[in-house]
């Protein structure tokens, strides 16, 4: 059922609007409202699949209204009916976010063919706001502890830019979550996200992963071959333990950042580049520079914005809050009710010595849900934690 209001105020047009939606498909539900104004508390007080509302009225015109809805409901697609004076403003809607726009007397085919393409659209809108919703579930930041508020707040400062970020902690903390968070939240959202743990590629592999590379650039380079970089073309490039990386992939990659180009292995082409670079590392990068094994102008250029993801131990009030949030996941994906933990079960794992970090307390959780008894206890943890 595909809910419909028309903003109209002659009342002989809206009959007319209303008679032609309604015959040409018993799916659509329509409403009317006399005037800008009226229109606006329905759309406040329901959710609309399309609106239709003239450019001319009383109280408050098309324009007004079209603005006010952007604001409150800003995935329902307007429709704007324009008399033959309003076309200039008919068209200047469209600048403004209007889906479309008709002129008065409606052409029926032009009308029905505008309402169908309309509701599709809003379908699509909402399909991907719920896939959005269901991605970002996955890469949840659970925590309300002082360390976590900062960084969700760094977050949300950095994210809407395109300025490079270096994520920094121990392995298990959760730095793929930060990555994750940073382009989401960002105006790259829309394009991919492309992840490259630099330590599981072979160094001799490495260039051809991120650049790649022409035919016969080497022994097994059969044919041309994109590489990261290029995929991640209009989006954002997570290169994940980059403390791992050869000293010359590490020089392709500062060119990359420079001059916004790379070269595939293999050939002296520039290949134009659109990404955001988002590394991570569990090591220290200054001791690393001043052994030699990286960089130091490549960390600069890495580490315009610099992250700290805490260890867990660092962090324990936020335990009983990952404990719950791990244990709702687990019984979910294992189709088993939640098990509960005891107020006695939670403080032996906030006092435990989590040096896996958040990676090892999800493992326990599991150990926990699958072995323990009915309400996870003290003697549960005491058994079965530290296998």
């Amino acid at each position: 059922m595909s809910k419909i209001l028309i903003i109209e105020d002659e009342a002989a047009i809206r009959r007319v609007l209303v008679k032609i939606l309604s015959e040409e498909n018993d799916s659509y539900q329509v409403e009317e409202a006399e005037d800008g104004l009226a229109g606006i508390e329905k759309i406040k007080k329901e959710d609309y699949d399309l609106v239709l509302c003239d450019i001319k009225m009383p109280k408050m015109d098309g324009v007004e209204v079209l603005e006010a809805v952007k604001k409150i409901k800003p995935e329902i697609p307007m429709v704007m009916i324009s008399g033959h004076g309003d076309l200039d403003t008919a068209v200047n809607t469209m600048r403004l976010g209007a889906f479309d726009y008709i002129s008065k007397p409606p052409d029926l085919n032009r009308l029905l063919n505008t309402v169908r393409i309309a509701l599709d659209r809003k379908e699509l809108v909402v399909e991907n706001k719920r896939l959005k919703k269901k991605v970002s579930k996955n890469y949840e930041m659970i925590g309300e502890s002082e360390a976590i508020a900062r960084i969700k707040d760094m977050i949300d400062k950095v994210a809407p830019t395109d300025a490079r970020v270096l994520i920094t902690g121990p392995n298990g903390t959760g730095k793929e979550l930060v990555a994750h968070w940073l382009h989401q939240k960002s105006e790259r959202a829309k394009g991919p996200m492309i992840e490259v743990n630099c330590a599981a590629i072979p160094s001799e592999l490495i260039e051809s992963e991120l650049f790649g590379h022409v035919k016969g650039a080497f022994t097994s380079a059969n044919k041309d071959r994109a590489g990261k970089f290029e995929a991640a073309n209009g989006g954002t490039i997570f290169l994940d333990e980059i403390g791992d990386m050869s000293l010359s992939a590490q020089a392709k990659v500062l060119r990359a950042l420079q001059e916004s180009r790379i070269q595939r292995v293999g050939s002296d082409k520039d290949i134009k580049v659109n990404v955001r670079v988002v590394a991570a590392t569990n090591k220290d990068l200054k001791k690393e520079i001043a052994d030699g094994k990286f960089r130091e102008d490549l960390y600069h250029r890495l580490a315009v914005i610099l992250i700290e993801v805490p260890a867990l131990n660092d962090r324990r009030e936020d335990i009983p809050l990952l404990v719950d949030y791990f244990a709702n996941k687990i019984s979910e994906e294992q189709g088993n009710a939640q098990k509960s933990f005891s107020d006695k079960a939670i403080k032996l794992l906030q006092n435990y010595d989590w040096t896996g970090n958040i990676r090892e307390l999800r493992n326990v959780v599991e150990r926990l849900i699958i072995l323990g008894g009915k309400e996870v206890s003290e003697a549960d943890v005491k058994a079965f934690a530290s296998k």
